[in-house]
């Protein structure tokens, strides 16, 4: 699975939120600054991510934007999933019932390979917090390296 620009910036600006925005709303000019990202492809990131209920706008002269709920019950999976949909590395075809469709269904082999493969994705992003990668970030800080932004992903 190789997540797109939009899975690895939104993550980013989510952190740099829920590190930046304790006190009061956070600009985004400000959070494109820190983070190297366009303002514009932000406000596109952050429709997406206003839309699944994770982050708030303000709007006024002090606005900006806040998480829509607390750090520790926002996980990886939850961000993943709001800016770029479906995580499975592999998807059979199936019907709405969920019965698989292709024509080697009952007899393929594999897919018991790509349905753990799916669910190891899906376990392990939903089982990191985004609590977990600020308080990251503030060791990183404390020890004079900067993250994410001088971070090439």
């Amino acid at each position: 699975m190789k997540l797109s620009t939009k899975g690895r910036y939104g993550l980013r600006a989510l952190i740099d939120l829920a590190l930046y925005s304790n006190e009061e709303a956070v600009p985004l000019q400000s959070i494109a600054a820190r983070q190297g990202i366009s303002e514009s492809y932000l406000e596109q990131l952050m429709r997406l991510l206003r839309k699944a209920g994770l982050v708030k706008s303000i709007r006024g002269a002090s606005g900006g934007y806040v998480l829509g709920k607390p750090a520790q019950e926002i996980s990886v999976g939850d961000i993943l999933l709001a800016l770029e949909g479906n995580l499975e590395a592999v998807t059979c075809p199936t019907s709405e019932d969920g019965e698989v469709t292709c024509s080697a269904g009952d007899c393929c082999v594999t897919r018991h390979v790509w349905q753990k493969v799916n669910e190891s994705i899906i376990s392990t992003v939903n089982s990191i917090w985004l609590s977990d990668l600020v308080e990251e970030s503030r060791q990183l800080r404390a020890k004079g390296i900067s993250p994410a932004h001088d971070c090439v992903n």
